[in-house]
């Protein structure tokens, strides 16, 4: 069972689904069922021997605070209906391992009766985390507020940390046991596929083009804005470009940047959202992301080459990844404050995307094994699991 809190953007189920899928395929037994609070959840593929629960959902408001997004409680209530539904799920699917996305407490500590069942049944509980959480001051705060070390040490056989142990420690700075950190498993990161697409499903350009993803699009509206005016300014990229917006992009934004694009021709194509956004970025020429960690995923398994602005609020977890990976030699990166968000900056950074270097020039050692890792780990007996930590 993998649990994935979802508040916000798609990051958390689009890898509990690929870890899930890629756990169906090794093992032929084995069975993966996903708790998620993704409104999404259902516009996602399942393959066979892997489905989903999808719990009430909650929404981040610009203050800070949460509420529920479409339930007519107020957020307490919602998430004590959640966590009834992730305990009578594991109670009634009785997995062997259960796998939690980020957050070793669940959304507002709502895994505090699913943890204690589940290690008292003698499952396997394993945390997963990205390959960067947030800067080291601030994932201290975060995570002594929640009491985060504590449920870590008390109820977690393993950590795995989906990214390469050359790359980044997301764990520096907190104190954990060394009990603990012997059984932190780097795994390298999620490779990601991309079939062909379907007879019907066109290349959107004859001739090279490049792709803007915002991932989710809740907090992409200022990477849109400079892509759009790159093309609006006299030093447009000779390619055209595939915006694809993401499913949060408010729609009065949405609708303006349509205007926008519509006046600059047949050089942009527009897309709200599409869950197989594999197939666009296979074709593409480049890439321009903010770099979250699916997108950067598809980008190493694709060796596509790559522009990263990253986000810098409410958490440098983009940033650190963009800065890490550029020093790495496996993508370039901009950001908007150093380089004023110019439209020329932008536009010369396309142009020169289309000559770039792919990720493969500066590949490190397991860089793409996470999936291999995470199958070899799942299938480990779990007397061995509990007492390695490689």
């Amino acid at each position: 069972m993998l649990y994935s809190h979802d508040t916000f953007g798609l990051g958390h189920l689009r890898r509990s689904r690929t870890i899930a899928q890629a756990l169906a395929a090794a093992d032929p037994e084995l069975s993966a069922l996903l708790l998620t609070g993704s409104p999404l959840a259902g516009r996602f593929d399942f393959p066979d021997r892997v489905d989903h629960v999808r719990l009430p959902g909650v929404v981040k408001l610009a203050d800070g605070s949460y509420r529920s997004h479409n339930l007519g409680v107020d957020i307490d209530e919602t998430v004590h209906l959640r966590a009834a539904l992730i305990a009578a799920a594991d109670r009634a699917f009785a997995p062997e391992l259960v796998i939690v996305d980020k957050e070793p407490g669940g959304f507002r500590n709502e895994l505090q009766d699913m943890l204690p069942a589940a290690k008292a049944r003698g499952a396997r509980l394993v945390l997963g985390l990205r390959d960067v959480l947030d800067d080291v001051a601030s994932l201290r705060e975060e995570w002594g507020r929640k009491g985060a070390v504590d449920l870590v040490e008390r109820f977690y056989d393993e950590i795995w940390v989906y990214g390469p142990r050359a790359f980044h420690d997301p764990l520096a700075g907190l104190s954990l046991s060394a009990r603990v950190r012997a059984r932190t498993i780097y795994t390298g990161f999620l490779r990601r596929d991309a079939p062909e697409p379907p007879d019907h499903v066109a290349r959107p350009f004859e001739e090279p083009y490049v792709l803007v993803t915002t991932g989710g699009g809740g907090d992409g509206a200022d990477l849109v804005e400079w892509a759009l005016s790159a093309y609006e300014s006299d030093a447009a990229p000779p390619c055209p470009a595939v915006l694809v917006y993401g499913p949060f992009l408010p729609a009065e934004q949405r609708a303006e940047f349509d205007r926008r694009a519509a006046a600059l021709g047949d050089r942009i194509l527009t897309l709200a959202f599409d869950s197989r956004i594999e197939w666009l970025l296979r074709s593409a020429a480049g890439v321009v992301a903010m770099g979250g960690y699916n997108t950067f995923c598809e980008i190493l398994s694709m060796d596509i080459p790559a522009l990263i602005a990253p986000r810098t609020r409410p958490r440098l977890e983009q940033y650190i990844r963009a800065e890490r990976a550029e020093r790495l030699g496996l993508v370039r990166m901009l950001h908007a404050p150093r380089d004023g968000g110019a439209p020329e900056v932008m536009a010369e950074a396309i142009t020169a995307l289309l000559t770039q270097a792919p990720p493969s020039s500066g590949r490190i050692a397991g860089l793409l094994d996470g999936l291999d890792t995470i199958a070899q780990r799942a299938g480990a007996p779990a007397q061995l699991a509990r007492s390695t930590g490689s």
